[in-house]
C-alpha cells in the first residue's frame, strides 16, 4: 500500500475508485468484488466488508448449523447496505471516511487504520481457521470492556482490562459482553454468546468456543463513535417512562397500610418520589392458581380491584414489583410447565427460601416458555397497578441469555398488551439486553462507605460494555447504613441513571428514618435530581437514538488524558455536568481531577481551569455538599420544584447557559412520557445552541421536529458571565425589564440583567417551539 493511493482515495469522490477499477485478483489470496474483500482460507472463504463508515464485518461465508446468530446482534434491525467505500482491487484495499483496511498477503494479515492512516490493528488470519482471533496493536493501548464486577468481588482494578477475561453475563450485578475496546480508537465485537479474551501488551486473543467459524465486527472511531456503532449492531434501547427518571423507593416487608403511610409522608414532606417497588410482599407467593403472578389480597386488599392503583395514581406514585424466574412445582402453573417442558434442563426441584415449597426455574431461552410467562394472571396484575418489573435471581444459570430472555418475555408480553412503556431492573446484563427496556442493578451489596465507593467502578465498568441503564441499592442491601452513609449514598444515587434505594427484609430506606441532618441532605439531593429532569430526559432520548447514556466515564470525552485511563472518582452526567460524590466518612476535603477545559462549581460558582487536580472543602457535619462541576459551553435546562414527574404543566423552562468560544449545542426533548407514540413521531425536539465571540453572545433555537406539542411556552435563558447592553432577536431589539421579577411577570419576550452565584447574568425570555437567533451585545463588564 502506498501513501499516494490513500491520499488519492481521500481526494476522490465517494465510490469513484470502485467505479473505475474493475474487480480483479489482487493477490493469490484476496480479491474485491462489490465492495467486499474475499480471502481464501483453504476450503473456507472470509468475507470482509464495511457495514458502516467505522464498522468492518469479518465473516466466514461457509454456512454451518453450529454457527447460529447470537443474541448480542440485533437481527430485527435492518442495516442498509453501505456502499460509500473506496476500493483499490489492485492493492486489495478499501477505505471510508473513518477507516481503511488492506490485505497483506505476504504476512497473511488484515491491516486496519484510522482516517489519519494510523495503524490500529493487524488481524492474523491463521487464528481464524481455528475459530479464534488474534489482533496485534500498540503495546501502550488501554483496553476496556468485556465484563464488570459482581456485588461482592473486589473492584479495585477499576476500568482497565488485562490478562484472561471471560465474557459472560455473570451473577449479582455483573455486566458482560463479547466486546473489548480501546481509547486508541478501536473495538472488537464478537457475534457470540460467550468468549474468552486474553489481553497482553500489544495483542488481543479471543477464543470463541460458542462458534466454529468467525463472525466479528471491528469498530473504529472515538469512544462516542464506537458506542454509537455498538448500539447500531446490538440494538437500541427503547425509552423508559419519564417517571423512571425520578426517585424509586424499594422495600421488602410491607403491606398496603404502610405503603400508603409512606406515600403520604413523602408528599407531606415534599420529598419527590415517583416509584415504589414491592418485593415478595405483593405476590400470592407459594399459593396455587398462579400465585407467583397475582396480588397478595391479604396484604394488599385493594390491589386486585385496581383501587390501590387509583389511590396511588392520585398521589403521583407508580408501583413496580419483583419477578422471579421460578414457579412452584405442585401447582396448576407448575404442572403446566412440566407438561410443556418449560423448565431449565436437568434442574432438580428444591425448597424455595421464602415459601419453603418446591420450586424450579423456567427456561426463558425456550420460545414456548416466553410465550406462556406473560399469562392472564400477570396481565391482570399489570392492569391493576404493577407498572414495571424488578427481575431477580435469574442469574444462577450457565446461560448468558436467561436474564435477557426473562425480561424479553415481559417486554414482548407488555408491548403486545399495552402501549404503556416498559421499565425493568435486572441483576445481570448481557449485551443485547438493552433492546428490552432493560436496566441493571448492582446486586445485593453490603452497606457502608467502602461498599458505596466500590459502586463507582461497578457503574462505569458496566457502562463500558453497553449497560447504560445502571442503578444500585442505595444505602446498601445488607445491613443498616449510618446516617452519614445514607445521606452521601443518596447524593451519589442522584447522579446515576437509575436512582433507587433498597434494603434487606425489614430495612427501611426513607430519608426521615436517618435523622434530621441526613433527611435534609438527602431531600436536597432528590430535589436537585428533579430540577434536572428536563436535562436527564433529553439524554434518555439521546440514549435511545445514539446508544450513548446519561452517565459515561470521563475517558469517553478525553481519551488521551493519561490521568483518566483508570479514573472512577468522577464521571460525566450528560455532556455538561461532572459529578464526583463524597464516598468517605468524615471527609473535610476532597481532591478532584478536572479534565481540560474550564469548569464552574455548581454550588459556589467558583471557576477552575481544567487539566489539574483541585481541592474542595467538604462539609463533614451536615453532609449536604455534592462535588458537581459545570463544563464550559453548558446548556442545562431545569424545571421548578415538583413532588413527582409531571405534577404540574411545564410552561416555562429555565435554561442555564455558560457560553464558550466554540459553538455548543443541547437537544431538548419531550413527549407524553408514558407511551410508545414517540416511535410514530409524536415527540418534541428542538436544538439549542450558543457561542461567544468577543463582545457578542449568540443563542439560537432551531426548528422543531416531531408532532407532539407540550405545554411549554417560553425558555427563560440565564446566560452567565454576560451582562448585556442590548439583546436582539432576528435583528429586532427585545423589550428591557428592570429586574428578573419584572420579566417573569411580563406577558411575553424580553430581557433583564442581574447577578447570581456565578456572577453577571443576562436573563432572556423567548418563545419556545420557534426559530430564534438571539444576539447579546455585552457591556463593559461582560
Amino acid at each position: 500500500m502506498t501513501t499516494g493511493f490513500w491520499l488519492g482515495l481521500a481526494l476522490a469522490p465517494i465510490g469513484a475508485t470502485a467505479a473505475t477499477s474493475p474487480p480483479q485478483q489482487a493477490t493469490s489470496m484476496a480479491h474485491i468484488r462489490d465492495h467486499v474483500m474475499l480471502i481464501g482460507q483453504g476450503a473456507d472463504q472470509l468475507s470482509i466488508r464495511f457495514v458502516a463508515p467505522g464498522v468492518v464485518h469479518v465473516q466466514n461465508t461457509r454456512s454451518d448449523p453450529a454457527d447460529a446468530p447470537a443474541l448480542v446482534i440485533d437481527r430485527d434491525t435492518a442495516h442498509p447496505v453501505f456502499e460509500q467505500v473506496r476500493t483499490d482491487a489492485n492493492d486489495a484495499g478499501m477505505a471510508t471516511a473513518r477507516a481503511s483496511i488492506r490485505w497483506d498477503g505476504q504476512h497473511r494479515q488484515l491491516q486496519i487504520d484510522d482516517a489519519q492512516h494510523h495503524r490500529l490493528l493487524q488481524l492474523d488470519l491463521a487464528s481464524l481457521q481455528h475459530g479464534g482471533l488474534t489482533l496485534q496493536h500498540e503495546p501502550q493501548d488501554a483496553l476496556y470492556g468485556i465484563g464488570g464486577y459482581n456485588a461482592t468481588e473486589d473492584a479495585g482494578a477499576g476500568l482497565l482490562r488485562t490478562g484472561k477475561q471471560v465474557a459472560d453475563a455473570g451473577e449479582q450485578g455483573h455486566a458482560g459482553a463479547p466486546f473489548v475496546w480501546s481509547t486508541a480508537g478501536y473495538g472488537v465485537l464478537l457475534d457470540s454468546d460467550g468468549a474468552t479474551f486474553t489481553l497482553k501488551p500489544g495483542a488481543i486473543s479471543v477464543d470463541s468456543s460458542a462458534r466454529r467459524h468467525p463472525d466479528y465486527y471491528i469498530l473504529v472511531g472515538t469512544p462516542r463513535e464506537i458506542f454509537t456503532a455498538l448500539a447500531q449492531l446490538s440494538g437500541r434501547s427503547p425509552l423508559f417512562p419519564k417517571w423512571a427518571m425520578g426517585f424509586t423507593n424499594s422495600q421488602w416487608g410491607i403491606d398496603q397500610k404502610e405503603l400508603l403511610q409512606i406515600a403520604d409522608t413523602y408528599r407531606a414532606k415534599h420529598i419527590p418520589i415517583d416509584n415504589f417497588t414491592l418485593d415478595f410482599d405483593w405476590k400470592a407467593w407459594g399459593e396455587d392458581n398462579y400465585g407467583e403472578f397475582r396480588w397478595n389480597a391479604a396484604k394488599f386488599p385493594d390491589a386486585p380491584s385496581g383501587k390501590l392503583k387509583s389511590d396511588l395514581d392520585r398521589r403521583g406514585i407508580h408501583l413496580t414489583g419483583i419477578m422471579k424466574p421460578r414457579v412452584h412445582v405442585d401447582t396448576v402453573e407448575g404442572r403446566y410447565a412440566t407438561a410443556h417442558d418449560l423448565w431449565r434442563p436437568d434442574e432438580t426441584a428444591a425448597p424455595d427460601y421464602f415459601s419453603l415449597k418446591l420450586v424450579k426455574d423456567i427456561d426463558f431461552d425456550k420460545p414456548a416458555a416466553r410465550a406462556w410467562f406473560f399469562n392472564d394472571a400477570l396481565k391482570r396484575s399489570f392492569a391493576t397497578g404493577i407498572a414495571g418489573w424488578w427481575n431477580d435471581e435469574a442469574d444462577n444459570t450457565p446461560s448468558n441469555t436467561q436474564f435477557l430472555n426473562m425480561q424479553r418475555t415481559l417486554y414482548d408480553g407488555q408491548r403486545a398488551f399495552s402501549n404503556q412503556r416498559v421499565w425493568s431492573i435486572n441483576r445481570n446484563f448481557w449485551l443485547g439486553s438493552q433492546r428490552y427496556a432493560y436496566g441493571l442493578w448492582s446486586g445485593d451489596i453490603p452497606t457502608g462507605f467502602a461498599s458505596m465507593a466500590g459502586q463507582r467502578a461497578r457503574m462505569l465498568s458496566a457502562i463500558d460494555v453497553g449497560a447504560m441503564q445502571w442503578g444500585m441499592d442505595g444505602g446498601g442491601f445488607h445491613g443498616h447504613p449510618s446516617d452519614e452513609n445514607y445521606a452521601r449514598w443518596i447524593e451519589f444515587g442522584a447522579f446515576t441513571p437509575i436512582f433507587r434505594v433498597h434494603g434487606d427484609f425489614g430495612q427501611k430506606r426513607q430519608p426521615w428514618v436517618y435523622g434530621p441532618v441526613a433527611e435534609k441532605a438527602a431531600t436536597d439531593a432528590i430535589r436537585l435530581r428533579y430540577a434536572l429532569i428536563p436535562y436527564i430526559y433529553s439524554y434518555a432520548w439521546r440514549h435511545h437514538t445514539s446508544g450513548l447514556g446519561l452517565v459515561r466515564p470521563l475517558l469517553f470525552d478525553w481519551p488521551h488524558d493519561p490521568q483518566l485511563r483508570n479514573d472512577v472518582d468522577a464521571w460525566l452526567f450528560g455532556d455538561w455536568l461532572l459529578a464526583s460524590p463524597v464516598v468517605e466518612p468524615g471527609q473535610i476535603s476532597k481532591d478532584i481531577y478536572l479534565p481540560a477545559g474550564r469548569w464552574t462549581d455548581w454550588f459556589s460558582g467558583k471557576a477552575y481551569r481544567g487539566g489539574q487536580t483541585v481541592r474542595l472543602a467538604i462539609d463533614s457535619k451536615h453532609w449536604g455538599d455534592i462535588p458537581l462541576f459545570i463544563r464550559d459551553g453548558a446548556i442545562i435546562p431545569t424545571q421548578p420544584p415538583m413532588d413527582y414527574v409531571g405534577e404540574k404543566p411545564l410552561t416555562q423552562l429555565d435554561v442555564d447557559v455558560f457560553p464558550a468560544a466554540t459553538r455548543t449545542q443541547f437537544d431538548y426533548y419531550d413527549d407524553d412520557g408514558n407511551t410508545y407514540d414517540y416511535e410514530k413521531g409524536a415527540y418534541f425536539a428542538q436544538a439549542l445552541s450558543v457561542r461567544r465571540q468577543g463582545s457578542t453572545v449568540r443563542f439560537e433555537t432551531g426548528a422543531v421536529s416531531g408532532s407532539f406539542r407540550p405545554a411549554l411556552k417560553f425558555y427563560l435563558l440565564k446566560i452567565h458571565g454576560a451582562a448585556a447592553a442590548t439583546v436582539r432577536s432576528g435583528g429586532t431589539a427585545l423589550p428591557t425589564f428592570q429586574s428578573l421579577d419584572a420579566l417573569q411577570h411580563g406577558q411575553g419576550e424580553g430581557w433583564a440583567s442581574g447577578h447570581d452565584r456565578y456572577g453577571a447574568v443576562t436573563y432572556v425570555r423567548v418563545m419556545a417551539a420557534t426559530v430564534r437567533d438571539i444576539a447579546l451585545t455585552l457591556g463593559d463588564n461582560g
